[in-house]
């Protein structure tokens, strides 16, 4: 049975002609040649100025008016709450993406959502979970979730 080897090599510069044909000489072939460059990353006009520091902010919270500590963004974390009723429900992060473009809710860049972007939001909803549940309407809104059609 044969299986395929392969390894990734880091070079600082070309390899020259003979060093391929080398490596092709041993059964070696090429498969891939990956770029890298450094650019000067240019912040969004609308960035915050914990995006500019470098800091990410977790997907729900933000800057309070004080400046010293985090509290929940309304916006956001109504967001988290849709996604946790709709995990409740079983739904694919595809449909997700849907039912959240469906209500008209944006990316916090702005963007409609993609099922990647729901994939990527996954951990923080974890996180942010225990919150959500914790609420006094969880238990109303998980009773109104039986009533919702949402594989129409």
């Amino acid at each position: 049975m044969r299986k395929l080897e392969w390894f990734r090599e880091s070079v600082s510069e070309l390899p020259s002609e003979q060093a391929l044909l080398e490596r092709q000489a041993k059964g070696w072939r090429p498969v891939a040649i990956e770029w890298e460059r450094e650019v000067e990353y240019q912040f969004p006009a609308t960035a915050s100025p914990a995006a500019q520091s470098g800091a990410e902010l977790p997907y729900g919270l933000r800057i309070a008016a004080d400046c010293r500590h985090l509290e929940e963004n309304p916006a956001e974390m109504d967001v988290l709450r849709f996604l946790a009723e709709m995990v409740v429900q079983d739904l694919s992060f595809p449909r997700m993406a849907d039912m959240l473009n469906l209500r008209g809710l944006h990316t916090r860049d702005g963007r409609p959502w993609t099922a990647v972007d729901v994939f990527q939001l996954t951990p923080r909803l974890i996180d942010a979970t225990p919150r959500i549940l914790a609420t006094s309407d969880w238990v109303e809104r998980k009773k109104q979730l039986s009533q919702v059609p949402w594989n129409s």
